[in-house]
């Protein structure tokens, strides 16, 4: 098959590493092209903030592209020196690196199991190569049977299913609490990590409005610019509250900013019964505890949030194994096609041969003995020439085809390299 799949991920190398190893649009197609004429390689280069990944496919009459050279040729892309590259990329070979890339786009390879953006991420890698006239036909059979084992793997088992990711998990509680988000208003408090992309899942519910407070006024209306919030001054944050549907809250403050007392006098009342969920995101808490009472205010702290996005990562680990069957038995059937059609040439130009020296041989013989013969008989030696030949190629391309699930063309090179077949 000769196919490679070398590079390195967030377990081989260091994000320092992968950001210096990290491929643009522009680096990508030069890289590409160079691939293309240098090696004479099909090639695409999947890139993501986890890894760096190049497939790259020869013809199988000459060399692989093993790591090492690879290793050279980002050391020449990036201008790194290639043993500082070397020791951190992966290689698999033929039937593993297309194992390899299933895995990748089923979301069985990634820091967050079952993550579906990678799935989207191979398909535009994909395509990128596709317009670049840098891939061929095992590419160009490689990576649509990978992206069609990613459906299936989605469907046929839950490795995708629920949020994972503390800030995700979030949404878990909101959809628990609220039917429509439509006339829902998020307040967010403070302007950290956390709170960001806590917001960013949150705001894929469309809520009505988005209120942004901070000690700060200039980083309130930095993060209201990138959530299309409206900035609500520190002072005004008890009003803020009285509004507010959801809240998230990630000031990083040594102590509570909302006691007790002053949410039973400034907001509980004013509310009147109305429901109010808090994500209390910092750590020491903004929000005291006890106002939740489980009812109309529901808090939840950052612990609340691990234990739900661990609850459901140890769902999805349950279909590792349904997953993981999947895509062996993806990985046999595209092999097993693969070298079928391999084959196909191959078993085609040595029947020919193989005719051609039967030819070669009873022509001839049946001119020498022309006029000794009946019809009958040159019929039945014909018969038995053709014969000898089925069983003489019978061995070969049984062997042939019964090597298809290995994933390697060296026995169609020896029967090249026997038959001096092209």
């Amino acid at each position: 098959m000769n196919l490679r799949a070398i590079g390195c991920n967030v377990e081989s190398a260091t994000v320092e590493l992968r950001e210096k190893l990290a491929f643009d649009s522009v680096k990508t197609q030069k890289a590409l092209a160079e691939l293309n004429a240098r090696y004479a390689a099909e090639a695409v280069i999947l890139g993501t903030c986890n890894r760096v990944e190049l497939y790259v496919a020869r013809q199988e009459t000459v060399a692989p592209l093993h790591a090492p050279l690879i290793a050279e040729f980002l050391s020449e892309v990036h201008g790194l020196p290639a043993q500082e590259i070397a020791p951190h990329l992966y290689e698999h070979a033929d039937a593993a690196a297309a194992r390899h890339l299933f895995r990748v786009a089923s979301g069985l390879d990634s820091v967050v199991l079952g993550e579906s953006q990678i799935a989207g991420q191979v398909k535009e890698a994909f395509e990128f190569a596709q317009k670049a006239n840098a891939t061929g036909p095992l590419l160009n059979t490689l990576f649509p049977a990978a992206l069609r084992v990613s459906k299936r793997v989605r469907s046929e088992t839950g490795i995708a299913q629920g949020h994972v990711s503390v800030s995700s998990a979030a949404v878990d509680f909101v959809r628990q609490v609220f039917d429509t988000f439509t006339d829902k208003t998020i307040l967010v408090i403070g302007a950290g990590k956390m709170g960001r992309l806590t917001l960013n899942h949150l705001a894929e519910l469309k809520p009505a409005a988005v209120l942004v407070t901070n000690r700060n006024s200039a980083r309130a209306e930095q993060s209201a610019r990138k959530c299309n919030g409206r900035v609500i001054a520190w002072e005004q944050l008890d009003d803020a509250l009285v509004q507010a549907d959801i809240v998230l809250s990630t000031t990083g403050a040594p102590e509570p900013i909302v006691s007790r007392r002053r949410f039973e006098d400034k907001v509980r009342r004013r509310r009147a019964g109305r429901t109010l969920l808090i994500f209390d995101m910092a750590v020491p808490r903004d929000f005291d505890p006890e106002i939740h009472d489980g009812d109309t205010v529901n808090l939840f702290n950052v612990d609340d949030l691990t234990r739900v996005a661990d609850q459901r990562m140890a769902e999805r680990r349950r279909h590792i194994p349904a997953a993981e069957a999947i895509i062996e038995a993806e990985v046999a059937k595209f092999v097993a096609d693969w070298n079928r059609r391999a084959n196909g040439p191959v078993i085609g130009q040595l029947t020919a041969e193989v005719d051609k020296l039967r030819e070669a041989i009873l022509g001839p013989l049946l001119v020498k003995l022309n006029g000794k013969l009946t019809d009958p008989e040159k019929a039945f030696i014909e018969q038995a020439f053709r014969l000898f030949q089925n069983r003489l190629l019978h061995g070969p391309i049984a062997a042939l085809q019964e090597a298809s699930h290995e994933g390697h063309g060296s026995l169609r090179d020896a029967l090249r390299k026997l038959f001096g077949l092209k």
